[in-house]
């Protein structure tokens, strides 16, 4: 044969053969507007259920991308804002584009059904079939809340008894704690039932929580000697941790972090807004209780916390407790108390070494963070639970009840207004450190998470 018919045939050849004899052949998936409608609104109804139990925007909207994508619908135009999600595909060619919009409603913490969506799109991203998991969907999404409300109301109360634990708080005090904590939790179920809104249901939780605590002296008075040496700031300081549990400090501020300008403007207003209920709840109380004759006196300094061991413990209970009234499962529950022991051992060793407050919680938030994310990979657990779970035993709840009692004991003394406005600051200060601490924990985390599961990948293959 001569070159130039060898020429000939190889050209030839080159018209038939395309890519190379190892090449895998693929099957082109063919995707009507029907298909495409039935995709696009399981992800974007997945995406919407992630939202609502308290994932962040950016996860939603790569949620809603790898769905889409895993049943060949790509590209997908995701717009998540803060109280609606929408998503648009526009097939090469086609007249106009697949858009659709969902209203997210409002955000109710669940996170044993976020554990189950996620555990969802990992079957859909290996190959579920799209009616399988619209199926799944619907029963995950009718799933009722996995406590009943009065679990969620004695964990809600379990909360202020790990509060007042840390600080290493007397038998008498962890009952008003649990007490106190309870009232405001029955009280905010109420109104919650009832429809009220949540801003009027922190007022009102936040003032019964007060009146117990000023009526608290009322027992030392009689003599009673368990009584004598009664710390009612302890028994607020508790509650307001319970107060401020729900808010998205660290969701907001990921979400500013990651460019999602509408969704962390419009959870930092919640944020500030329910913030402004707690504290006109706790000034109503005080004044109310200055009128009865039971005032409470600003405490000079800084609330002390107990030994090493009961700190612990209480960062535990405290774990436990908000994992419980966001729904968790057994599995959460057992990752959130381990990581508040992980991100609490960061804050202690942070403030031995001479670390401000501020900066010792910015730092046992990174670490319970960066631990958490790494962790929610290997054992399938929502992050967002975990995280939230481990650094809520450093919020400065006694440091926002000194700032307000400050402010109100003033009668116009202005170096107790100052001392009170600066307390304040100051726990905003803590509060902002622990958002950014446990932001960047997760982002830190992110590309560990990453390699871990690609070695784990890489070994699964070589031992098949």
């Amino acid at each position: 044969m001569g070159p130039r018919r060898r020429r000939l045939l190889g050209s030839l050849g080159s018209l038939v053969q395309v890519g190379s004899p190892g090449d895998e052949t693929r099957a082109l998936l063919v995707v009507d507007d029907a298909l495409a409608t039935r995709i696009l609104d399981l992800a974007v109804r997945i995406g919407e259920t992630m939202l609502v139990t308290g994932a962040s925007a950016s996860e939603v909207t790569l949620t809603i991308v790898r769905v889409a994508g895993s049943y060949g619908l790509d590209p997908v135009h995701v717009d998540v804002t803060y109280n609606s999600i929408t998503a648009a595909h526009h097939h090469s060619g086609a007249a106009r584009p697949i858009t659709l919009m969902r209203v997210v409603r409002g955000s109710v913490p669940d996170h044993d059904k976020l554990q189950r969506i996620q555990a969802l799109v990992a079957e859909v991203g290996a190959g579920m079939e799209l009616g399988e998991a619209v199926e799944r969907y619907r029963e995950i999404r009718r799933r009722p809340f996995r406590y009943r409300p009065l679990v969620v109301i004695s964990a809600q109360a379990l909360l202020a008894v790990g509060v007042a634990v840390m600080y290493g708080g007397t038998w008498l005090v962890i009952l008003l704690a649990f007490l106190g904590a309870g009232g405001a939790a029955l009280t905010q179920f109420g109104l919650g039932r009832a429809r009220v809104p949540y801003f009027f249901s922190q007022i009102a939780g936040a003032f019964v929580l007060t009146m117990v605590a000023a009526a608290s002296p009322l027992l030392a008075a009689t003599g009673w000697e368990p009584a004598q040496g009664l710390r009612p700031s302890l028994i607020v300081a508790s509650g307001i941790v319970l107060m401020l549990a729900g808010l998205t400090v660290v969701g907001a501020a990921q979400d500013a972090i990651d460019g999602f300008a509408l969704t962390a403007t419009g959870r930092i207003l919640e944020l500030m807004t329910h913030t402004l209920g707690v504290v006109l709840g706790i000034l109503a109380g005080l004044e109310t209780a200055r009128v009865l004759g039971v005032g409470m006196d600003p405490p000079d300094d800084a609330l002390p916390f107990g030994p090493i061991p009961l700190q612990l413990l209480g960062a535990v209970l405290i774990a436990i407790s908000v994992a419980v009234f966001n729904g968790a499962g057994g599995r959460i529950v057992a990752v959130s108390a381990t990581l508040s022991l992980v991100a609490w051992v960061g804050y202690l060793a942070t403030t031995a070494v001479g670390f401000d407050v501020a900066a010792a919680s910015g730092a046992g938030a990174l670490l319970g963070s960066f631990v958490g994310i790494v962790l929610a990979h290997r054992l399938h657990v929502p992050s967002v639970a975990i995280t939230i779970a481990a650094i809520l035993p450093m919020v400065p709840g006694a440091a926002v009840f000194r700032g307000l009692l400050s402010v109100v004991a003033a009668d116009g003394s202005p170096a107790v207004l100052l001392d009170g406005f600066g307390t304040l600051v100051s726990a905003a200060i803590i509060g902002i450190s622990l958002a950014v601490g446990a932001s960047l924990g997760i982002y830190l985390g992110q590309p560990v998470r990453s390699t871990l599961g690609s070695v784990v990948r890489t070994r699964a293959r070589v031992r098949r």
